[in-house]
């Protein structure tokens, strides 16, 4: 177990410079599309047998837009790029509120036609973009390092840490 001054000054560092390297060769996000869990079909995306913990960056041309985590990246992955619920695609509804404003509760805007209509377009937006990624196994290290990748990367836009 690090200390927090181990942490801030170099685990956190080592992370970010190998999410730095991935940085150089992001993957299509289309590569994701398609699926319903992370079946081995994407996992072959990644070269993995098996799902892993990590942090990813959405990237639209060459901009960093978006941080996450999760201790099923692949399975993340594939919630944002193939599901059309405001829990397992939160990335696109805020997107989609972005484009779309209103005061529904999530419920009801996902049962809106019209913002269903932009929150598809959001998603599809999201499906053209690409990732990078890497492995993180210990959960305070992903946690702090979704942080301080977003800020390190500028992604306040969708990267506002407000819970819902």
């Amino acid at each position: 177990m690090h200390n927090f001054d181990e942490l801030a000054s170099q685990v956190l560092v080592e992370h970010w410079e190998r999410l730095k390297i991935a940085m150089k060769t992001p993957i299509a996000a289309s590569e994701f599309v398609g699926y319903k869990s992370a079946t081995k079909y994407a996992l072959k995306k990644v070269n993995k047998n098996t799902d892993f913990p990590g942090c990813y960056v959405f990237i639209d041309g060459n901009k960093p837009v978006y941080v996450g985590i999760s201790r099923g990246l692949v399975k993340r992955l594939v919630q944002h790029l193939n599901f059309e619920s405001h829990n397992t695609a939160s990335l696109v509804y805020k997107m989609a509120k972005e484009d779309y404003p209103h005061e529904m509760k999530r419920d009801q805007a996902m049962k809106d036609e019209q913002f269903r209509v932009v929150f598809l377009a959001a998603q599809e937006q999201l499906r053209n973009m690409y990732v990078a990624y890497v492995e993180i196994g210990n959960d305070l290290e992903l946690y702090l390092f979704e942080v301080y990748a977003s800020m390190k990367l500028d992604t306040d836009t969708w990267n506002t840490f407000r819970t819902h």
